[in-house]
């Protein structure tokens, strides 16, 4: 497999500084098992079925979660770049994944295997680095997961797109619209609707 080049490295261990801060020898160690995966527009990251064993964190282009119930694919959630993307569950318990990660778009990331943490998490030189950046991770997905429960079981359609809008994410500029409605839950008739109330008068007032 293709290896980062030391922009891209350092992209990655700027971004794991929200986490935890590797020193020179640490992360030459984990760099080792650092890999450049490169995806085209519409291919697969993570298959449904199968077990996912990679994490990655997306230097450019953009990804979305999925799963396809009654024939129809349900949109989940969006990952952009210095986004980490995996399938947790499936990485963790080594159990089929219940869901699809696709690129969005031609896809550049950083990848590191389940077999790679391992053997981190047992080189003394790296294993208490290796634990914690797990652990804050773990809780990261567990509070973005909650967040997402908490916002499909209090918020109108409506509000969760304002919520979109006023969070600064690219999401509303580079997510196609129809993936936007399906995450919302709603057709891309009626997301043109908000999306049409939302840009008024009147609304933009009462924002």
């Amino acid at each position: 497999m293709e290896k980062p080049a030391e922009k891209q490295l350092n992209v990655f261990r700027d971004y794991l500084t929200s986490f935890v801060t590797f020193n020179n020898e640490e992360w030459s160690i984990f760099s080792e098992h650092l890999f450049l995966r490169k995806l085209r527009k519409k291919a697969l990251f993570v298959e449904s079925g199968r077990v996912c064993n990679e994490v990655g964190f997306i230097l450019k282009g953009s990804a979305r979660y999925f799963h396809v119930k009654d024939g129809e694919e349900v949109t989940t959630y969006f990952s952009l770049e210095n986004d980490l993307v995996s399938s947790y569950k499936s990485f963790l318990t080594h159990q089929p994944s219940l869901l699809h990660v696709e690129a969005l778009e031609n896809t550049e990331m950083i990848v590191f295997s389940g077999a790679s943490l391992q053997l981190l998490l047992t080189d003394e030189r790296v294993n208490l680095k290796m634990e914690r950046f797990g652990r804050m991770v773990a809780e990261a997905t567990i509070c973005c997961y909650e967040d997402r429960v908490f916002s499909f079981v209090t918020q109108t359609p409506e509000e969760r797109y304002l919520q979109l809008l006023q969070s600064g994410s690219d999401i509303i500029h580079r997510i196609p619209q129809h993936y936007i409605a399906n995450y919302l839950g709603i057709t891309p008739v009626s997301l043109s609707r908000i999306r049409k109330r939302v840009v008024s008068p009147a609304h933009s007032f009462a924002i």
